[in-house]
Protein backbone atom coordinates (compact mmCIF):
# COMPACT_ATOMS: atom_id res chain seq x y z
CA UNK A 1 0.00 0.00 0.00
CA UNK A 2 1.11 3.79 -0.97
CA UNK A 3 1.86 5.49 2.37
CA UNK A 4 3.20 8.72 3.56
CA UNK A 5 4.14 9.52 7.35
CA UNK A 6 5.06 12.35 9.44
CA UNK A 7 8.12 11.02 11.27
CA UNK A 8 6.77 12.70 14.97
CA UNK A 9 6.97 10.41 17.25
CA UNK A 10 3.88 10.28 19.69
CA UNK A 11 2.02 12.87 17.86
CA UNK A 12 -0.75 12.18 15.15
CA UNK A 13 -0.33 13.25 11.50
CA UNK A 14 -1.42 16.98 11.40
CA UNK A 15 -3.80 18.29 8.47
CA UNK A 16 -1.94 20.78 6.48
CA UNK A 17 0.70 18.88 5.52
CA UNK A 18 0.83 16.70 2.30
CA UNK A 19 -1.18 13.73 2.51
CA UNK A 20 -2.46 10.86 0.79
CA UNK A 21 -6.35 10.31 -0.47
CA UNK A 22 -6.99 7.10 -2.41
CA UNK A 23 -8.82 8.45 -5.68
CA UNK A 24 -12.55 7.75 -5.34
CA UNK A 25 -12.33 6.76 -8.98
CA UNK A 26 -9.72 5.03 -9.93
CA UNK A 27 -9.52 1.45 -10.97
CA UNK A 28 -7.07 0.89 -8.99
CA UNK A 29 -7.09 0.05 -5.40
CA UNK A 30 -3.56 1.46 -4.98
CA UNK A 31 -4.29 4.83 -6.90
CA UNK A 32 -3.50 8.04 -5.38
CA UNK A 33 -4.06 11.55 -5.00
CA UNK A 34 -1.08 14.33 -3.65
CA UNK A 35 -2.09 17.04 -1.54
CA UNK A 36 0.22 19.76 -0.51
CA UNK A 37 0.79 23.17 -0.04
CA UNK A 38 3.16 23.75 2.38
CA UNK A 39 6.81 24.21 1.37
CA UNK A 40 8.85 20.77 2.38
CA UNK A 41 12.71 20.83 2.56
CA UNK A 42 14.27 18.08 0.91
CA UNK A 43 18.11 16.31 0.26
CA UNK A 44 18.60 15.44 -3.64
CA UNK A 45 21.78 13.43 -4.07
CA UNK A 46 23.67 14.16 -7.65
CA UNK A 47 26.18 12.02 -9.48
CA UNK A 48 28.17 11.99 -12.66
CA UNK A 49 30.48 9.83 -14.17
CA UNK A 50 29.70 10.46 -17.98
CA UNK A 51 30.76 13.24 -20.04
CA UNK A 52 31.14 16.72 -18.53
CA UNK A 53 30.56 15.69 -15.03
CA UNK A 54 30.65 19.25 -14.46
CA UNK A 55 28.95 20.71 -16.86
CA UNK A 56 26.38 17.89 -16.03
CA UNK A 57 26.07 18.67 -12.53
CA UNK A 58 25.86 22.53 -13.41
CA UNK A 59 22.60 22.02 -15.57
CA UNK A 60 21.08 19.82 -13.42
CA UNK A 61 21.18 22.60 -10.33
CA UNK A 62 19.79 24.90 -13.45
CA UNK A 63 17.01 22.53 -14.28
CA UNK A 64 15.86 21.59 -10.79
CA UNK A 65 15.79 25.81 -9.84
CA UNK A 66 13.89 26.10 -13.10
CA UNK A 67 11.38 23.28 -12.21
CA UNK A 68 10.35 24.51 -8.19
CA UNK A 69 13.40 22.98 -6.65
CA UNK A 70 14.88 25.86 -5.11
CA UNK A 71 18.22 25.24 -4.04
CA UNK A 72 19.02 26.60 -0.57
CA UNK A 73 22.73 25.04 0.63
CA UNK A 74 25.24 22.46 -1.07
CA UNK A 75 27.07 20.25 0.22
CA UNK A 76 31.07 19.81 -0.70
CA UNK A 77 32.37 17.98 -4.13
CA UNK A 78 33.77 14.49 -4.12
CA UNK A 79 35.06 12.49 -7.30
CA UNK A 80 34.81 8.82 -5.84
CA UNK A 81 35.60 5.43 -6.97
CA UNK A 82 32.52 3.74 -8.44
CA UNK A 83 30.33 1.39 -6.62
CA UNK A 84 28.99 -2.01 -7.15
CA UNK A 85 29.78 -1.49 -10.87
CA UNK A 86 33.50 -0.98 -10.51
CA UNK A 87 34.88 -0.84 -14.24
CA UNK A 88 33.54 2.15 -14.89
CA UNK A 89 34.87 5.73 -14.55
CA UNK A 90 34.95 7.86 -11.26
CA UNK A 91 31.98 10.12 -10.27
CA UNK A 92 31.08 13.34 -8.91
CA UNK A 93 29.20 13.11 -6.13
CA UNK A 94 27.00 15.79 -3.89
CA UNK A 95 24.22 16.53 -2.62
CA UNK A 96 22.05 19.86 -2.14
CA UNK A 97 19.07 21.33 0.32
CA UNK A 98 16.17 22.64 -1.45
CA UNK A 99 12.95 24.24 -0.79
CA UNK A 100 9.84 22.75 -2.93
CA UNK A 101 5.97 22.64 -3.03
CA UNK A 102 5.90 20.07 -5.21
CA UNK A 103 4.63 16.34 -3.64
CA UNK A 104 7.31 13.66 -3.12
CA UNK A 105 6.27 11.44 -6.40
CA UNK A 106 5.65 14.94 -8.71
CA UNK A 107 9.34 15.66 -7.67
CA UNK A 108 10.53 11.96 -8.54
CA UNK A 109 8.99 12.79 -11.58
CA UNK A 110 10.84 16.17 -11.64
CA UNK A 111 13.88 14.98 -11.36
CA UNK A 112 13.26 11.71 -13.74
CA UNK A 113 12.41 13.92 -16.32
CA UNK A 114 15.98 15.94 -15.98
CA UNK A 115 18.03 12.78 -16.15
CA UNK A 116 15.92 11.80 -18.99
CA UNK A 117 16.63 14.84 -20.61
CA UNK A 118 20.26 15.38 -20.09
CA UNK A 119 20.94 11.63 -21.74
CA UNK A 120 20.21 8.86 -19.26
CA UNK A 121 18.97 5.97 -20.14
CA UNK A 122 18.11 2.76 -18.12
CA UNK A 123 21.53 1.31 -18.96
CA UNK A 124 23.15 -1.40 -16.54
CA UNK A 125 21.82 -0.61 -12.70
CA UNK A 126 24.77 1.41 -10.92
CA UNK A 127 26.66 2.00 -14.49
CA UNK A 128 27.82 4.62 -15.78
CA UNK A 129 25.31 7.84 -16.33
CA UNK A 130 25.74 11.00 -17.16
CA UNK A 131 23.73 12.14 -13.83
CA UNK A 132 21.50 10.83 -11.06
CA UNK A 133 19.71 11.83 -9.17
CA UNK A 134 17.97 10.64 -5.79
CA UNK A 135 15.80 11.95 -2.81
CA UNK A 136 17.54 11.17 0.29
CA UNK A 137 14.51 12.77 2.52
CA UNK A 138 11.93 15.11 1.97
CA UNK A 139 10.73 16.96 5.18
CA UNK A 140 9.79 15.30 8.12
CA UNK A 141 8.23 12.50 6.23
CA UNK A 142 8.86 8.26 5.72
CA UNK A 143 7.05 7.43 1.88
CA UNK A 144 6.90 4.23 0.55
CA UNK A 145 5.57 3.10 -2.81
CA UNK A 146 5.95 1.11 -5.40
CA UNK A 147 7.72 3.78 -7.33
CA UNK A 148 9.92 5.93 -4.58
CA UNK A 149 11.64 4.81 -0.30
CA UNK A 150 11.66 7.72 1.15
CA UNK A 151 14.86 8.21 3.41
CA UNK A 152 16.57 6.58 0.21
CA UNK A 153 16.97 2.96 1.37
CA UNK A 154 21.00 3.00 0.64
CA UNK A 155 22.02 6.08 2.18
CA UNK A 156 23.70 4.19 5.33
CA UNK A 157 25.61 1.98 3.01
CA UNK A 158 27.59 4.69 0.83
CA UNK A 159 29.86 6.60 1.63
CA UNK A 160 29.98 8.52 -1.31
CA UNK A 161 26.30 9.59 0.17
CA UNK A 162 27.00 9.91 3.66
CA UNK A 163 30.02 12.49 3.22
CA UNK A 164 27.86 15.12 1.23
CA UNK A 165 24.90 14.17 3.24
CA UNK A 166 27.10 15.24 6.75
CA UNK A 167 27.77 18.51 4.84
CA UNK A 168 24.45 19.91 4.34
CA UNK A 169 24.41 19.90 8.26
CA UNK A 170 25.21 22.53 11.06
CA UNK A 171 25.62 21.06 14.35
CA UNK A 172 23.78 24.04 15.79
CA UNK A 173 21.52 26.05 13.17
CA UNK A 174 20.12 22.16 11.70
CA UNK A 175 19.24 20.98 15.53
CA UNK A 176 15.65 20.45 14.38
CA UNK A 177 17.10 18.50 10.92
CA UNK A 178 19.72 16.67 12.92
CA UNK A 179 17.05 15.69 15.55
CA UNK A 180 14.66 14.34 12.00
CA UNK A 181 17.78 12.57 10.38
CA UNK A 182 19.21 11.04 13.04
CA UNK A 183 15.62 9.61 13.55
CA UNK A 184 15.34 8.08 10.29
CA UNK A 185 19.35 6.53 10.49
CA UNK A 186 19.35 2.93 10.29
CA UNK A 187 21.84 2.87 13.27
CA UNK A 188 20.30 3.36 16.58
CA UNK A 189 23.05 5.09 17.00
CA UNK A 190 22.03 7.76 14.82
CA UNK A 191 23.25 9.66 11.59
CA UNK A 192 26.36 10.95 12.80
CA UNK A 193 27.62 7.86 14.71
CA UNK A 194 26.48 5.80 11.21
CA UNK A 195 29.10 8.25 9.71
CA UNK A 196 31.89 7.75 12.23
CA UNK A 197 31.34 3.63 12.04
CA UNK A 198 32.41 3.85 8.10
CA UNK A 199 35.24 5.95 9.11
CA UNK A 200 33.95 9.67 8.78
CA UNK A 201 36.50 12.25 8.12
CA UNK A 202 39.54 9.80 7.75
CA UNK A 203 37.99 8.31 4.27
CA UNK A 204 38.28 12.06 2.84
CA UNK A 205 41.41 12.30 0.81
CA UNK A 206 41.89 8.73 -0.20
CA UNK A 207 41.49 7.59 -3.72
CA UNK A 208 38.72 6.18 -2.75
CA UNK A 209 36.89 9.61 -2.40
CA UNK A 210 38.51 13.30 -2.57
CA UNK A 211 37.27 16.43 -1.36
CA UNK A 212 37.85 18.76 -5.04
CA UNK A 213 37.17 22.23 -5.63
CA UNK A 214 36.66 23.02 -10.08
CA UNK A 215 39.04 25.29 -11.64
CA UNK A 216 40.32 25.73 -15.28
CA UNK A 217 38.36 22.82 -16.19
CA UNK A 218 40.04 20.59 -13.83
CA UNK A 219 39.31 19.59 -10.16
CA UNK A 220 41.54 20.70 -7.19
CA UNK A 221 42.19 18.42 -4.34
CA UNK A 222 43.48 21.46 -2.18
CA UNK A 223 44.32 19.05 0.82
CA UNK A 224 47.61 17.70 -0.75
CA UNK A 225 49.28 20.41 -0.42
CA UNK A 226 49.52 23.97 0.59
CA UNK A 227 48.99 26.23 -2.49
CA UNK A 228 51.12 29.74 -2.85
CA UNK A 229 49.52 32.70 -4.26
CA UNK A 230 51.88 35.04 -5.35
CA UNK A 231 50.84 38.79 -5.21
CA UNK A 232 51.21 41.30 -8.37
CA UNK A 233 49.81 44.73 -7.81
CA UNK A 234 49.80 46.79 -10.85
CA UNK A 235 48.97 49.67 -8.99
CA UNK A 236 50.97 53.01 -7.92
CA UNK A 237 49.68 52.81 -4.53
CA UNK A 238 50.32 49.57 -3.08
CA UNK A 239 51.67 49.56 0.44
CA UNK A 240 54.14 47.33 -0.18
CA UNK A 241 54.81 47.38 -4.18
CA UNK A 242 53.26 49.90 -5.40
CA UNK A 243 54.36 51.56 -8.94
CA UNK A 244 56.93 48.75 -9.18
CA UNK A 245 54.98 46.31 -11.84
CA UNK A 246 52.02 48.99 -13.68
CA UNK A 247 54.20 48.97 -17.14
CA UNK A 248 53.19 45.05 -18.98
CA UNK A 249 57.24 44.71 -19.41
CA UNK A 250 57.76 45.04 -15.18
CA UNK A 251 54.58 43.17 -14.85
CA UNK A 252 56.07 40.07 -17.15
CA UNK A 253 59.39 40.11 -15.44
CA UNK A 254 57.46 39.49 -11.71
CA UNK A 255 55.07 37.06 -12.87
CA UNK A 256 58.40 34.94 -14.50
CA UNK A 257 60.40 35.56 -11.23
CA UNK A 258 57.53 34.63 -8.60
CA UNK A 259 56.61 30.89 -10.99
CA UNK A 260 60.32 30.19 -11.47
CA UNK A 261 59.81 30.34 -7.38
CA UNK A 262 57.19 28.11 -7.35
CA UNK A 263 54.00 29.73 -7.19
CA UNK A 264 51.09 28.00 -7.67
CA UNK A 265 48.55 30.85 -8.24
CA UNK A 266 49.36 34.69 -10.03
CA UNK A 267 46.88 37.10 -7.66
CA UNK A 268 46.56 40.10 -10.33
CA UNK A 269 45.32 43.02 -8.34
CA UNK A 270 44.70 46.83 -9.95
CA UNK A 271 43.10 48.65 -7.35
CA UNK A 272 44.74 48.79 -3.99
CA UNK A 273 43.06 47.70 -0.64
CA UNK A 274 45.10 49.39 1.94
CA UNK A 275 43.91 51.22 4.78
CA UNK A 276 42.22 54.72 3.43
CA UNK A 277 43.39 54.07 -0.11
CA UNK A 278 41.54 56.30 -2.53
CA UNK A 279 39.12 54.49 -4.88
CA UNK A 280 39.13 54.52 -8.51
CA UNK A 281 36.37 53.15 -10.88
CA UNK A 282 36.11 49.84 -12.54
CA UNK A 283 36.68 51.63 -16.10
CA UNK A 284 39.76 52.26 -14.71
CA UNK A 285 40.85 49.01 -12.71
CA UNK A 286 40.36 47.71 -16.57
CA UNK A 287 42.47 50.09 -17.89
CA UNK A 288 45.25 48.78 -15.44
CA UNK A 289 44.11 45.32 -15.17
CA UNK A 290 43.49 44.02 -18.55
CA UNK A 291 47.05 44.53 -20.69
CA UNK A 292 48.65 42.77 -17.88
CA UNK A 293 46.42 40.26 -18.06
CA UNK A 294 46.66 39.52 -21.49
CA UNK A 295 49.78 39.48 -21.71
CA UNK A 296 50.31 36.93 -18.82
CA UNK A 297 48.23 34.01 -20.15
CA UNK A 298 49.76 34.34 -23.13
CA UNK A 299 53.03 33.23 -21.14
CA UNK A 300 54.41 29.77 -22.06
CA UNK A 301 55.52 29.45 -17.93
CA UNK A 302 51.54 30.24 -16.70
CA UNK A 303 50.90 26.99 -18.21
CA UNK A 304 49.29 24.65 -15.47
CA UNK A 305 49.26 27.87 -13.28
CA UNK A 306 45.75 29.55 -12.02
CA UNK A 307 45.15 33.10 -12.60
CA UNK A 308 43.18 35.46 -10.09
CA UNK A 309 41.58 38.47 -10.64
CA UNK A 310 41.72 40.66 -7.19
CA UNK A 311 39.00 43.02 -6.97
CA UNK A 312 35.29 43.90 -5.70
CA UNK A 313 33.40 44.84 -9.13
CA UNK A 314 31.78 42.67 -10.81
CA UNK A 315 32.34 44.43 -14.18
CA UNK A 316 36.38 43.68 -13.69
CA UNK A 317 35.49 39.88 -13.02
CA UNK A 318 33.63 39.53 -16.02
CA UNK A 319 36.17 41.44 -18.15
CA UNK A 320 39.09 39.64 -16.74
CA UNK A 321 37.20 35.74 -16.86
CA UNK A 322 36.66 36.46 -19.89
CA UNK A 323 40.48 36.93 -21.00
CA UNK A 324 41.67 34.00 -19.12
CA UNK A 325 41.28 34.09 -15.21
CA UNK A 326 40.43 31.53 -13.27
CA UNK A 327 38.84 32.72 -9.92
CA UNK A 328 37.99 35.60 -8.56
CA UNK A 329 39.43 37.29 -4.96
CA UNK A 330 36.82 39.73 -3.40
CA UNK A 331 38.19 41.31 -0.56
CA UNK A 332 34.32 42.30 -0.03
CA UNK A 333 33.15 39.14 -0.48
CA UNK A 334 30.33 40.67 -2.15
CA UNK A 335 28.84 43.72 -0.03
CA UNK A 336 30.79 46.65 -2.00
CA UNK A 337 29.18 45.68 -5.38
CA UNK A 338 25.50 44.00 -5.53
CA UNK A 339 25.86 42.44 -8.78
CA UNK A 340 29.19 40.69 -7.60
CA UNK A 341 27.52 37.52 -6.03
CA UNK A 342 24.95 36.61 -8.97
CA UNK A 343 27.98 37.34 -11.65
CA UNK A 344 30.35 34.97 -10.47
CA UNK A 345 27.18 32.66 -10.05
CA UNK A 346 27.13 32.79 -13.36
CA UNK A 347 30.48 32.22 -14.63
CA UNK A 348 30.91 29.27 -12.70
CA UNK A 349 34.25 30.13 -11.29
CA UNK A 350 35.96 29.94 -7.59
CA UNK A 351 35.15 32.42 -5.14
CA UNK A 352 37.53 33.99 -2.60
CA UNK A 353 35.34 35.66 0.24
CA UNK A 354 36.85 37.51 2.59
CA UNK A 355 36.50 39.16 5.96
CA UNK A 356 35.76 42.59 6.05
CA UNK A 357 33.74 45.49 7.88
CA UNK A 358 33.49 47.96 6.21
CA UNK A 359 35.47 49.44 2.82
CA UNK A 360 39.03 50.03 2.45
CA UNK A 361 38.24 53.68 3.49
CA UNK A 362 36.79 53.13 6.60
CA UNK A 363 37.68 49.42 7.97
CA UNK A 364 39.78 50.81 10.61
CA UNK A 365 37.54 53.08 11.62
CA UNK A 366 36.78 52.70 15.50
CA UNK A 367 33.54 51.35 14.80
CA UNK A 368 34.94 48.30 13.09
CA UNK A 369 37.33 47.16 14.94
CA UNK A 370 35.44 46.44 18.58
CA UNK A 371 35.45 42.60 18.35
CA UNK A 372 34.23 40.24 21.58
CA UNK A 373 35.74 36.87 20.16
CA UNK A 374 37.42 37.50 16.96
CA UNK A 375 37.68 34.25 15.51
CA UNK A 376 33.81 33.42 16.78
CA UNK A 377 32.56 37.09 15.40
CA UNK A 378 34.64 36.57 11.88
CA UNK A 379 33.45 32.85 11.32
CA UNK A 380 29.69 34.12 12.10
CA UNK A 381 30.21 37.41 9.71
CA UNK A 382 31.82 35.39 6.93
CA UNK A 383 29.11 32.70 7.26
CA UNK A 384 26.45 35.18 6.35
CA UNK A 385 28.49 36.53 3.33
CA UNK A 386 29.01 32.51 2.24
CA UNK A 387 25.39 31.75 2.67
CA UNK A 388 24.39 34.85 0.63
CA UNK A 389 26.98 33.26 -2.05
CA UNK A 390 25.67 30.03 -2.11
CA UNK A 391 21.90 31.43 -2.49
CA UNK A 392 23.03 33.32 -5.38
CA UNK A 393 23.95 30.35 -6.90
CA UNK A 394 27.51 29.74 -6.20
CA UNK A 395 27.79 26.04 -4.79
CA UNK A 396 30.02 25.82 -1.51
CA UNK A 397 32.34 23.58 -3.34
CA UNK A 398 33.39 26.71 -5.91
CA UNK A 399 33.94 28.85 -2.33
CA UNK A 400 37.40 29.60 -0.47
CA UNK A 401 37.23 31.46 3.04
CA UNK A 402 39.61 34.43 4.22
CA UNK A 403 39.16 35.32 7.54
CA UNK A 404 40.76 39.15 6.24
CA UNK A 405 44.26 39.37 8.35
CA UNK A 406 45.01 43.09 8.25
CA UNK A 407 41.61 44.36 7.27
CA UNK A 408 39.12 45.77 9.82
CA UNK A 409 41.28 44.17 12.53
CA UNK A 410 43.96 44.70 14.97
CA UNK A 411 46.89 43.32 15.73
CA UNK A 412 45.85 41.55 18.45
CA UNK A 413 42.82 40.10 16.03
CA UNK A 414 45.62 39.24 13.51
CA UNK A 415 47.49 37.62 16.10
CA UNK A 416 44.33 35.76 17.05
CA UNK A 417 43.33 34.62 13.64
CA UNK A 418 46.49 33.38 12.54
CA UNK A 419 46.64 31.16 15.66
CA UNK A 420 43.04 30.36 15.59
CA UNK A 421 41.77 29.27 12.29
CA UNK A 422 40.77 25.43 13.79
CA UNK A 423 38.04 27.32 16.23
CA UNK A 424 37.09 29.84 13.18
CA UNK A 425 36.43 26.37 11.30
CA UNK A 426 34.70 24.80 14.51
CA UNK A 427 32.53 27.85 14.64
CA UNK A 428 31.82 27.85 10.90
CA UNK A 429 30.51 24.14 11.30
CA UNK A 430 27.98 25.05 13.63
CA UNK A 431 26.03 26.53 11.00
CA UNK A 432 27.47 24.53 7.62
CA UNK A 433 30.08 21.39 7.82
CA UNK A 434 30.48 21.74 3.92
CA UNK A 435 31.73 25.73 5.01
CA UNK A 436 33.76 24.35 7.40
CA UNK A 437 35.86 22.74 5.09
CA UNK A 438 36.18 24.95 2.84
CA UNK A 439 39.83 25.32 1.17
CA UNK A 440 41.23 28.84 3.70
CA UNK A 441 43.31 31.57 2.43
CA UNK A 442 45.45 33.86 4.60
CA UNK A 443 47.22 37.05 3.64
CA UNK A 444 49.71 38.39 6.14
CA UNK A 445 52.35 39.61 3.66
CA UNK A 446 54.07 42.54 4.54
CA UNK A 447 50.94 43.80 6.60
CA UNK A 448 51.26 46.64 8.96
CA UNK A 449 50.55 44.77 12.02
CA UNK A 450 54.30 42.67 11.15
CA UNK A 451 55.49 45.97 11.37
CA UNK A 452 54.49 47.20 14.40
CA UNK A 453 55.75 43.66 16.36
CA UNK A 454 58.79 43.54 14.83
CA UNK A 455 59.86 47.59 14.37
CA UNK A 456 60.34 47.28 10.67
CA UNK A 457 58.36 49.99 9.32
CA UNK A 458 59.38 49.34 5.59
CA UNK A 459 57.23 47.07 4.19
CA UNK A 460 59.97 44.99 2.67
CA UNK A 461 61.97 44.38 5.57
CA UNK A 462 58.89 42.06 6.79
CA UNK A 463 59.57 39.05 4.80
CA UNK A 464 61.01 37.16 8.00
CA UNK A 465 57.83 37.87 10.05
CA UNK A 466 55.62 37.27 7.04
CA UNK A 467 57.09 33.38 6.84
CA UNK A 468 56.14 33.38 11.01
CA UNK A 469 52.52 33.87 10.50
CA UNK A 470 52.62 32.11 7.30
CA UNK A 471 54.34 29.27 9.50
CA UNK A 472 51.35 29.55 11.95
CA UNK A 473 48.65 29.73 9.74
CA UNK A 474 49.73 26.67 7.46
CA UNK A 475 49.99 24.51 10.98
CA UNK A 476 46.45 25.84 11.84
CA UNK A 477 45.02 24.62 8.87
CA UNK A 478 45.50 27.40 5.78
CA UNK A 479 45.39 25.68 2.75
CA UNK A 480 46.55 28.93 0.46
CA UNK A 481 48.86 31.74 1.11
CA UNK A 482 49.05 34.96 -0.53
CA UNK A 483 52.59 36.28 -0.11
CA UNK A 484 55.11 39.00 -1.88
CA UNK A 485 58.36 36.46 -1.41
CA UNK A 486 57.61 33.41 -3.00
CA UNK A 487 61.04 31.65 -2.93
CA UNK A 488 61.32 31.76 1.07
CA UNK A 489 57.52 31.23 2.18
CA UNK A 490 57.46 28.32 -0.35
CA UNK A 491 60.48 27.39 1.81
CA UNK A 492 58.55 27.48 4.69
CA UNK A 493 55.34 25.79 3.45
CA UNK A 494 56.96 23.11 2.25
CA UNK A 495 58.64 22.28 5.79
CA UNK A 496 55.38 22.95 7.47
CA UNK A 497 53.80 20.24 5.34
CA UNK A 498 56.50 17.45 6.16
CA UNK A 499 55.55 18.50 9.46
CA UNK A 500 51.79 17.79 8.90
CA UNK A 501 52.44 15.15 7.04
CA UNK A 502 54.50 13.06 9.96
CA UNK A 503 52.10 14.24 12.07
CA UNK A 504 49.25 12.19 10.17
CA UNK A 505 51.19 9.13 9.69
CA UNK A 506 51.95 9.08 13.37
CA UNK A 507 48.17 8.79 14.00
Amino acid sequence: MNTLKQFVPNKLWLSGFTKYFRALHSSSPNAFVEVHSPEQEVVIALGSNVGDRLHNFNKALELMNNSGINITRHACLYETAPAYVTNQPLFLNSAVRAATKLGPHELLGVLKKIETDMGRTDGIRYGPRPIDLDILFYGRFKVHSDLLTIPHERIWERPFVMAPLMDLLGSVADCDTVTCWHSFSGDSDGLFESWEKMGGESLIGKESMKRVLPIKRGLWDWSQRTSVMGILNVTPDSFSDGGKFVSVDSAISQVRLMISEGADIIDIGAQSTRPMASWISAEEELDRLIPVLEAVVRMPEVEGKLISVDTFYSDVVSEAINKGAHLVNDVSAGKLDSNMLRVVAGLKVPYVAMHMRGNPSTMQNTENLQYDDVCKQVASELYLRVKDAELSGIPAWRIIIDPGVGFSKRSEHNLDILTGLPSIREEIAKKSFAMSHAPILIGPSRKRFLGDICSRSAADERDPATIASVTASVLGGANIVRVHNVRDNLDAVKVCDAMLKQRRSCD
